[in-house]
């Protein structure tokens, strides 16, 4: 029996793990899809193309194996764009099959006509056009190879017509996966542990390259009396029982995590490559380990640079540094750590306002121990890793890297997929979840049981706080929201709404025992601010600037309203 391209692809991609694929099925993709029938791989059917993406990602983040898409020619492949975008930004393996028109019209503006390979070049670890039957095998075979040992997107365009045709011959090629480790040499350890040595306020600051160092980690700071300050992504590696991490810096992050790094001595930066410039000590020395060498010193110029995995070196600085028996700066770290975690939890008094913190509480209080968390960009990811415990089996994801709109519950969509026995929650604003709705029908149609939140203060919250921030008056960020959990129900989910905080933990609890799909509308408090770890003499100024400017505009009662939300009642 003849074997075509499209069922070559699947079958390569199946033997390399992939049990998903997300897409719209088309003209061009048909073959595909069929032999896709034929196959183990599920097809998940989505609405819209992008979501698709995010899920993908969002699976193969989660799973670290691989996840499919597959788009028809022109407009399929292209809604692909920023959901793929943002699941290569992740790290996560996904392959995506581009259909391609006729081979034989490339380059003559045939109707749906896209250049996909200029297009995915951009954020891919490889991207290539099927151009005969006998490239098929080893070209699926390198694409899957490439995305699972690079950790990133990989692209097969492939024509319409290649699609059903069958090679003469071929060879077995398959792809290949790889578990290794690199440890820096003797000679290369000696700057840093010269200057470690030196004692004083040492700092690590962990990054996403500490995913499978933790234990090393810990052990290194107990040797060092090192506060452990973290990347947002490190969050599920680093923070769960950790006797000595002092939280995030960045906007994102708290006190402890800011003073911990920006008052340090040394900073000891491991598998991270922070980019906010602002946040680094101005006087410390840096030393910058990562298992990438065009990663050093990329952000922020740094002292001493180590190349190796985050694991093998602090094994190896472990043997060889001095034990440092002052732990003055560490308990400074640590004080100050739970100081601010305690004000950034504040609880209101007033039973009429939920504070987005006392939501996100709530949801940290009755959600599984093992469930996975997604947070749309703004104001949600702040509450979400700065609220929801990292235990260690719990684990979350947000768009940290590429910030787009609208993530958070087509990720967990994937996520829930290939994880049907655990807890899956979407944390949504109410900008992210309205931009794809569309994909709740999905979440009907296929019984995915995905719990979504949707943080409802309608508006664009953290764009708005931008403006305010830079003196402006707030602009084009009200958003005329329906009741979500009315909508809910008519597309088939369990939904409610609820806008008092002292139904809040009834409701909630409710929410999460629904054995299928469930949306939760939360009225949170519309004034409510982000306030960052360090404020700027700047920022104030320009605050008082847009309050002056709020009141001759008649809108004094905007003013009133943000004093009372975050100032009074603290």
């Amino acid at each position: 029996m003849s074997v075509n391209v499209a069922e070559i692809i699947v079958d390569t991609l199946q033997n390399a793990g992939a049990k998903r694929c997300y897409g719209i099925v088309g003209d061009t993709l048909n073959h595909f899809t069929d032999a896709l029938r034929q196959s183990d791989i599920a097809w998940v059917g989505v609405r819209h193309e992008e979501v698709g993406g995010f899920a993908a990602g969002g699976e193969a983040y989660m799973t670290q194996e691989l996840a499919l898409c597959a788009g028809s020619c022109g407009p399929g492949s292209l809604h692909f764009v920023n959901g793929l975008f943002d699941a290569h930004r992740n790290g996560a393996p996904v392959v995506l099959i581009a259909s391609q028109i006729p081979l034989s019209e490339i380059g003559g503006q045939f109707p749906q006509e896209v250049d996909q390979t200029s297009i995915f070049k951009q954020y891919s670890v490889f991207c290539e056009t099927i151009v005969s039957p006998e490239q098929a095998r080893r070209m699926a075979a390198q694409a899957a190879q490439a995305a699972l040992a690079k950790r990133g997107v990989a692209v097969l365009v492939v024509p319409g017509d290649v699609m059903t045709q069958t090679p003469e011959n071929q060879l077995s090629y398959r792809a290949h996966q790889f578990s290794y480790s690199v440890r820096p040499s003797a000679e290369a350890l000696v700057p840093a542990v010269t200057q470690l040595n030196k004692g004083g306020n040492i700092t690590i600051f962990a990054g996403s390259g500490c995913e499978d160092a933790r234990e090393q980690v810990i052990a290194l700071a107990e040797k060092l009396q090192a506060p452990i300050a973290w990347t947002s992504r490190a969050k599920d590696f680093i923070e769960h029982e950790n006797p000595y991490q002092v939280g995030m810096t960045g906007v994102y992050g708290l006190e402890g995590g800011y003073h911990a790094v920006a008052e340090c001595d040394t900073l000891l930066m491991l598998g991270c490559n922070f980019a906010f410039t602002q946040f680094y000590p101005e006087r410390a020395n840096i030393i910058q380990v990562d298992f990438e060498p065009m990663q050093i010193g990329k952000h922020h110029p740094v002292d001493v640079g180590i190349i190796g995995s985050v694991r093998d070196t602090c094994e190896a600085l472990s043997q060889v540094v001095k034990v440092n028996s002052n732990s003055r700066w560490l308990e400074k770290c640590l004080k100050r750590y739970t100081k601010s975690l305690n004000k950034s939890a504040h609880k209101s008094q007033d039973a009429d306002v939920i504070h987005p913190q006392e939501l996100t509480l709530a949801i940290d209080r009755h959600a599984a121990e093992n469930a996975f968390f997604t947070a749309d960009t703004g104001s949600v990811t702040v509450w979400m890793l700065r609220h929801i415990r990292a235990l260690k089996q719990r684990r979350t994801l947000a768009s940290l890297q590429h910030g787009t709109m609208a993530s958070a519950y087509p990720q967990a969509l994937g996520i829930q997929l290939a994880h049907p026995e655990r807890q899956v929650i979407a944390m949504c604003g109410d900008g992210g979840l309205s931009m794809l709705m569309g994909d709740l029908l999905t979440l009907v149609q296929y019984r995915i049981p995905l719990k979504i939140v949707v943080y409802n203060n309608g508006s664009l919250s953290f764009v708005e706080l931008e403006q305010k921030v830079e003196g402006l008056l707030d602009a084009y960020t009200e958003l005329e929201n329906p009741d979500f959990g009315d909508l809910a129900k008519i597309m088939g989910l369990w939904g409610q709404r609820v806008d008092r905080e002292s139904e809040l933990d009834t409701v909630v609890s409710e929410w999460l025992a629904q054995p299928g799909p469930a949306l939760l509308d939360v009225a949170v408090n519309p004034m409510e601010l982000v306030m960052p770890p360090k404020v700027e003499a700047g920022q104030v100024a320009s605050t008082a600037l847009y309050s002056a400017k709020a009141v001759v505009s008649g809108r004094m009662d905007d003013v009133v309203h943000l004093v009372k939300s975050n100032f009074l009642k603290r």
